[in-house]
Parts: structure tokens; sequence; C-alpha cells
């Protein structure tokens, strides 16, 4: 049976497209989203903003009562800013870790949570939020403990799973992949047997942290979370030419001069200090880094030298959209923003195995 191709002009405005896509306009078009997303969620919430008073309350411009921009820029400056800000940088380092770990792996499925590094983190969040109550009896405790415990797990989840899949300097993929199912299931284990123990108001607490959420952004947050992406985009010039060879596999790319195992530490350290970041202040946000990169890879292809910033922008148009839907969906309650990119990753993960099932004619 013949496949048929698609012809005409839908056919070639398509190309036109794509072509444009993957050359100077693929960045101005992300950006000019990533604008559009952030005004919006700026004059949408329980305390809604109009658009003509936002210049004003940003102080760009006047406006005739003052009253009015007092309340906007208070609700702007304390408020929403520094939850659209977070959201950006959250976004964008869950959809870089994922299009890394994909290209390391070679593996279109993998992201931070599949390898158990997520897990990690919430488990030891769980544990800081059962055992807050006994140490507070004793000892003064930082407002940072949670999100302390929640970067520090998923960091020691990645070292545990490096020195597991390391023997003789060389870093299996393979087993680092199957050790991150096995640590993944036995944190899921630790989670539910907290659980059990937890009281109703721990119980509490461990469920809304575990479906995520950008509620009680601050600009200090942000500034401690700004740190890990910056290290993250400035890494991109040095892994993406060898995240592109290992596709023709490790020995092939060792004899083109890619350092495979330099490549392999730096990757993973970055995968497990980012996606521990976006743990520790935002509890398990799912999808984002499988969604993003596969969208992407659909459009501009798999170079990793635009894949991987292409990917920062959209995961932080993408967050921030979901997270100004989360806040206004049910003003003044919020919905858990993982459980909205679950509603959109799901589907489309799915839709993804049926299509790789079909390719590999199964």
């Amino acid at each position: 049976m013949t496949a048929l191709a698609v012809t005409g002009p839908s056919a070639s405005l398509t190309r036109l497209l794509r072509q444009l896509l993957r050359g100077p306009l693929l960045f101005p078009l992300l950006l000019l989203l990533l604008a559009t997303v952030a005004v919006a969620a700026m004059a949408v919430g329980a305390a809604g903003i109009p658009l003509d008073r936002i210049p004003a309350a940003l102080g760009l411009t006047s406006h005739g009562d003052m009253t009015l921009i007092e309340r906007d820029r208070l609700v702007l400056l304390s408020v929403r800013l520094p939850r659209i800000a977070i959201a950006i940088v959250i976004g964008a380092l869950l959809a870089s870790s994922g299009a890394i770990m994909q290209g390391l792996f070679r593996n279109p499925l993998a992201d931070p949570a599949l390898v158990g590094v997520s897990s990690g983190g919430a488990l030891a969040a769980a544990a800081a939020i059962v055992a807050s109550d006994r140490l507070a009896a004793n000892f003064k405790l930082p407002f940072a403990l949670l999100p302390l415990a929640a970067f520090c797990g998923s960091l020691l989840t990645a070292l545990i799973l490096k020195r597991i899949a390391t023997r003789e300097r060389t870093t299996s993929i393979a087993i680092f992949l199957l050790a991150g199912l096995a640590i993944g299931a036995l944190a899921g284990a630790g989670i539910g047997l907290l659980v059990f123990v937890a009281d109703d108001r721990q119980l509490r607490d461990i469920t809304f942290w575990m479906l995520g959420s950008l509620g009680g952004a601050t600009w200090e947050k942000v500034g401690l979370l700004t740190p890990f992406l910056l290290a993250l985009l400035a890494a991109i010039p040095f892994i993406s030419r060898g995240l592109d060879l290992l596709v023709l596999g490790e020995a092939e790319a060792f004899h083109v001069g890619i350092p495979v195992e330099r490549l392999k530490r730096i990757a993973i350290v970055l995968v497990a200090a980012s996606s521990g970041a976006a743990v520790a202040f935002a509890g398990v946000v799912g999808f984002v880094g499988i969604v993003v990169p596969h969208l992407l890879r659909l459009v501009i292809g798999p170079a990793h030298r635009n894949l991987l910033p292409a990917s920062a922008v959209l995961g932080a148009i993408l967050l921030l959209a979901a997270d100004t839907a989360a806040r206004t969906l049910a003003a003044p309650a919020e919905v858990p923003i993982g459980v909205l990119t679950a509603l959109v990753g799901a589907p489309f993960f799915l839709a993804l195995l049926l299509r790789q099932r079909g390719l590999a004619g199964l």
C-alpha cells in the first residue's frame, strides 16, 4: 500500500513555516509569546488588573486614580511578578533538564522524574514535613527547611545513581536508567510509609506539596533559583555538540573527539541540580520535561544548539500559562499546578508512546 504524500499549498506552507522557525524567527517568536503570556498573567487573577492600568502600576506612565494604581502596584510587585518570575525560571529548568536527559540517554521518554531524581527530592521533602514538628520543639527551624531538604534529596539521589552506574571510571547509561527506576519505586514506597505515619495536617501538607504549587513565590526565592538557570544556559554551548554526536553511539562520539565520560558527568550534574532546585521550590511538576522538547523537536529538529535554549523558553511559557490557569480557574482557590500539567502532559505522553509503537512496527 502506497503512502499518500501531502502536497499542494498546505504542504508548501508547512515546509516554509518549519524553515522559518528553524531560522531566525524561532527565538523572536518564542520571546514574543512569553511576553504575551506574562502580560496576561499580570492582568488576570483573583484581583484583576485592566491592561491599560498595568503600565501605570509598573511606574511606566501616569494614571488619574492613584488609589487604584497603588493597589495594582502592591498586587503586581508583591505577589504577581515574583510568581511570574519563578514560573519562568522553573519552567525553563524543567524543560531544559528533560532535553538534556533525552539527549544523554538517547531516549525520547527520559526525564528527571523517570530516573528517580524528582522522587528523591519528594521523599526528602515529605520526611522534612513529618519530622518538622518534632524538630521545631527543640530547634528554631529555617523557613527554607522544606526546599533545602528537597534539593538535597534530589542531589543525593543523583549521586547514588552515578555511584551505582560507574565502574572503572565509566558510567553506564543503561545501568543509570534502570537504577533510577528502582530508586524511584523505592522513594515512592518511602513516601507511602511517611503518609501512613503522618497526622492530618502533615498528610495535607504532603499531599499539596506532591501536587505542585508556585504559591508563596518571593523575590528571594527567585534570586536563589536564577543562578541554577544561568549555569545551565551557560553550559549549552559546551554540551550541545556532544549530545548531538551521542546519537551515533558512545564509541563513535569518542572517536570524533568528544570526551564522553566528562560530558556524562556534566550533564548529570546539570540535570540533578536543575531538577532538584525546581522540585525544591515548586513540588512535583511532571511532564514539562517530556512535552516541551518533543514539541520543539517536531518543529525545529534535534540539534541541541537550538533545542536546549528553545526548550528553556517554551518550558517557561508552558509553566507560566499553567500557573496562570491554576490560580484563575477556581479563584480565589488554586488548582494544583501539577494536576494541570498532568492533564496536558499525560495525553501527549500516551500519543508519543503510540507513535513510537507505530514507528517500531509493533
